[in-house]
């Protein structure tokens, strides 16, 4: 470990080159994940605001909020609650749960309040700071405790423990971040003010424009752009902070030019990049084309800056964020006064950006015919994500989805802190994986390093590699934009697992030790397997049944296909009273999402996350077929049914992973002679 510590500090400036890119758009990831997911409720309330306050298209005092009722009460309305508490909130528990699941999202709401109640200004960024900061507290705090409770007390502590804890960030969100907040948010304001009085504002493409292609306009966007922009629009019924970086302007020129004066595949795909860019608002369309011309960045921030300078000039503004940055979505967010300003400026915007990138790519010898395959493949991997559309329009899978032969995108990166192994449910396969990478990872001097499981459906974007079957990867890359996603399809003895240590290597800095390859896994001992509930392999199940019993070991099985296997497997786990038929069901719907191959000749059919109430305790049932077995065009040897009430299955996976990962026990069991065999080399899962 002290090895990995120096060896980063001594990392060369390129490694920190780009281990600071990866940091950076994380964070902004962190950011614009807060906002992002809460985007259809800015546009709600936009929405309202334009039709319900009393100078929209509909003027309504009950919604809009103005005006007396019969009883010469005022109208309290949709649109003030929904910008002072809905919103707010809603990123609030965003943040929080990005951080620590529901738990972290209901205490960063309630923390969020205080900082509400403490100001008279719209408090998105306050919510930005106090629901990720009270779901971080609330996680260490729990981590105190954590395992020390006794059964029954569990949930006295957990309640007391948020409710206490979000009560005191209330308050000191009241006291400290709310006033600190207000004064930031007044000294932004007032820097836009400068900005704009002084005809300044444009200079601000000099940024937001190159950071769109180094992936950083999310966080501009949505982390400060957004926020300050909505509290403008609440006080002057629009803001021109919406089209700073929404402007589809600069990046229609780009294309253009490139349809006029590019040559090869850059100049055949441009006019349907374009198209999606300028319709359907995904600007990343255009990014690979700057970066196979870095010299076009100019033309995006000649065209930005024209965009700005004309929206100053006729006072046009959005009164809400348009996204995706569709002339659609412009135009429907755009005041009525402003739309005579923003179409000029869009098209103002675009006119500038395509004549200064003509003369760019008139000037250059390649007029623009560069390798647009490898541009787009840098595009994704300085992202950390697969793009579907840029890789159909330039007719590529792209190269950030690590799942084939090119490991250059998952050495790329900052050092490797979390790596997770992602299933379907969270239990069998992934424990499984997890189990065998960590030991990988750990006998390759890496101990720092936190390997886990977990369900897709639970990932959050704070992984630096996550691994899962090939057949989930359309399912886990959404939810990891900023990961490295390693696909594999054999669970037990995947060549993926060398090449992620590989890249822990070159990421980390660390050297291997010898001899840490296939045989890692054999001289590891597991650690914990399983994301939020982990299992210690040293700890007994704790249920008082025998895991496995001879009576469960079967060593000529009768299956001919996987099916039949299941039902074996399944009707020796009925048959010792451990589970009912319904699991056995269940069994096969599991199989039907996901194969449970393993590898290394084994398969472990299991139940789906929703039968464990069929499991009267846990047990394991074992089945060889010496000629083996069609596992759906996989051989399989040994099958081995499980099942696992509370978390104990995933004790007994980790020991089954040691065993099946170690090449000498394979062989020994294979060439075992009687049950009494096979259950002297399992027996460890009894322990």
């Amino acid at each position: 470990m002290a090895t990995a510590t120096t060896s980063r500090t001594t990392a060369p400036a390129g490694g920190r080159s780009t281990a600071a890119r990866a940091h950076v758009q994380r964070f902004g990831t962190f950011l614009s994940g807060m906002i992002m997911p809460n985007i259809g409720a800015f546009i709600a309330w936009g929405l309202i605001t334009a039709f319900f306050i009393e100078a929209g298209f509909t003027p309504f005092g009950p919604l809009g909020g103005f005006g007396e009722n019969a009883e010469g009460e005022p109208y309290t309305g949709l649109v003030g609650p929904m910008i002072t508490y809905l919103l707010p909130l809603l990123i609030a528990y965003t943040g929080g749960r990005m951080v620590y699941d529901v738990r972290g999202g209901v205490v960063g709401a309630i923390a969020t309040m205080g900082v509400i109640v403490g100001t008279d200004i719209p408090m998105f960024i306050g919510a930005m700071l106090m629901g990720p900061l009270t779901a971080w507290v609330m996680k260490k705090v729990d981590s105190i405790w954590d395992g020390k409770i006794k059964p029954g007390f569990e949930m006295l502590v957990n309640n007391f423990s948020a409710g206490i804890l979000a009560a005191a960030m209330a308050i000191f969100g009241f006291f400290l971040i709310g006033p600190a907040v207000l004064a930031f948010s007044n000294a932004a304001a007032a820097a836009v003010d400068f900005l704009v009085t002084r005809g300044l504002l444009p200079l601000t493409s000099i940024l937001i424009e190159p950071a769109k292609v180094l992936f950083l306009n999310n966080a501009i966007n949505h982390g400060i752009l957004t926020p300050l922009g909505t509290a403008q629009a609440l006080e002057q019924g629009k803001s021109i902070l919406f089209l700073l970086e929404a402007n589809p302007g600069p990046g229609l020129g780009i294309l253009l030019a490139y349809t006029v004066f590019g040559r090869g595949a850059a100049r055949a795909s441009a006019p349907g990049a374009a198209l999606i860019h300028f319709v359907g608002g995904i600007h990343e369309i255009y990014f690979p084309y700057v970066l196979m011309k870095p010299a076009l960045i100019l033309a995006a921030i000649a065209g930005g800056m024209t965009g700005i300078f004309t929206l100053t000039l006729f006072d046009a503004g959005l009164r809400a964020p348009a996204a995706p940055g569709s002339i659609i979505a412009v135009f429907a967010q755009a005041t009525t006064d402003s739309y005579v300003g923003v179409a000029i400026a869009v098209t103002a915007a675009t006119a500038v950006s395509f004549l200064v990138a003509s003369v760019i790519l008139k000037a250059s010898k390649d007029k623009g015919e560069g390798d647009l395959t490898e541009a787009t493949s840098r595009m994704e991997t300085m992202k950390g994500k697969k793009s579907s559309v840029s890789s159909a329009v330039v007719g590529t899978s792209g190269g950030a989805d690590t799942g084939g032969t090119d490991a250059r995108a998952l050495a790329d990166g900052g050092p490797v802190e979390r790596i997770v192994f992602a299933c379907d449910a969270g239990m069998g396969s992934s424990a499984m994986g997890a189990s065998v990478l960590r030991n990988k990872v750990k006998a390759a001097g890496f101990g720092d390093v936190k390997v886990t499981n977990a369900a897709i459906a639970s990932l959050t974007d704070d992984f630096d590699i996550v691994v899962t079957h090939q057949d989930l990867a359309t399912r886990a890359r959404p939810k990891v934009p900023s990961a490295s996603v390693v696909t594999v399809d054999n669970f037990m003895g995947s060549p993926r697992y060398d090449e992620i240590v590989e890249a822990v290597q070159q990421r980390n800095g660390a050297a291997i030790p010898a001899g840490a390859g296939a045989a890692a896994a054999a001289t590891a001992g597991p650690a914990a397997a399983g994301g939020d509930a982990v299992a210690d392999p040293d700890e007994g199940a704790s249920s008082g049944d025998t895991i496995l019993t001879k009576d469960r070991i079967v060593m000529d099985g009768g299956a001919q296909n996987a099916e039949q296997a299941i039902d074996e497997a399944g009707g020796l786990l009925v048959a010792a009273g451990a589970v009912t038929d319904e699991y056995v069901l269940s069994m096969h719907e599991r199989e039907e999402s996901v194969s449970t191959f393993m590898g290394n000749g084994l398969a472990i059919p299991h139940g789906t996350n929703q039968a464990k109430d069929s499991i009267h305790h846990s047990a394991l049932s074992v089945v060889r077929y010496p000629d083996g077995l069609d596992w759906n065009g996989k051989p399989v040897t040994w099958v081995i049914g499980i099942a696992g009430r509370d978390n104990e299955h995933l004790a007994i996976l980790s020991r089954v992973a040691k065993i099946f990962g170690n090449k000498e026990k394979v062989r020994q069991l294979d060439e075992a002679k009687t049950s009494d065999d096979v259950l002297d080399l399992l027996g460890k899962v009894n322990d």
